[in-house]
């Protein structure tokens, strides 16, 4: 099962505004094992970036300006994705982008070139209903290091998005569907072995006086029998007295 974790960065958070993808992250998964088969591209968006994306993922306009635009990458990245399922946090986002290039290309949508979507955002909201599912801190919740991620970038976020689809996906693939399992006679392992002779030391007289008066004093604590003293000498009741 080929598998692709994907993700962009952009100019700005609304394609049909104009904003454009800059930054194409992704990394490819084979029966849920990384290839290091990865494909990254940096985008000229032949636009500035809004401020508040900028500061998100700090790729400037100098940057960009020697990248290459989206119609020369398109090919190399449409051959990648082919027929494989793709994973993505927050996927109605990146899809979105994804499919407005394909059509300022004239190209069928991006989405028809893939086998389906993974949207571990929505997986996430499913385990861990009312908590913080963002990927900071699935990371945090996984114990996935992200201490090197200062800004977004997305391989950076493709690397760390495949780490933690692994680990909240784990429980639904046999680890061991692969290997014969060992079988173990039970009864041939569990040989009869002698017991140890058991050593019985009576309380002296001293240690018995010791108890009394201990019993005594929790009677005369509770105004009573205590509980371990009424065990001993349950009281007797008034008809059979």
């Amino acid at each position: 099962m080929r598998q692709i974790v994907l993700d962009t960065e952009t100019t700005g958070i609304n394609p049909k505004l104009g904003n454009r993808i800059l930054e194409i992250g992704c990394v490819e998964l084979n029966n849920r094992m990384l290839t290091g088969n990865n494909l990254h591209f940096y985008i000229n968006p032949e636009r500035e970036s809004e401020e508040g994306a900028l500061n998100v993922h700090g790729l400037t306009t100098e940057f960009l300006r020697d990248k290459p635009k989206f119609h020369e990458i398109v090919d190399q990245l449409r051959e990648y994705i082919q027929g494989a399922e793709v994973i993505i946090h927050n996927a109605p986002f990146d899809l979105g982008f994804l499919n407005h290039e394909f059509k300022l290309l004239n190209l069928p949508d991006f989405t028809e070139h893939i086998g389906g979507v993974i949207d571990t955002l929505v997986q996430a909201k499913e385990l861990h209903p009312g908590k913080r599912n963002s990927l900071d801190a699935l990371c945090d919740r996984y114990g996935i290091s992200n201490s090197h991620r200062k800004l977004h970038g997305a391989l950076l976020d493709a690397e760390l998005l495949a780490d933690v689809y692994l680990a909240m996906t784990r429980g639904q693939n046999s680890l061991g569907m692969d290997v014969e399992e060992e079988k173990v006679d039970l009864g041939a392992a569990l040989e009869p072995v002698a017991m140890a002779e058991i050593i019985f030391l009576p309380a002296t007289e001293d240690e018995l006086a010791a108890h009394a008066e201990s019993l005594a004093g929790l009677d005369k604590a509770v105004k009573g029998q205590c509980i371990w003293t009424a065990s001993l000498h349950p009281p007797v009741p008034a008809e059979a007295a």
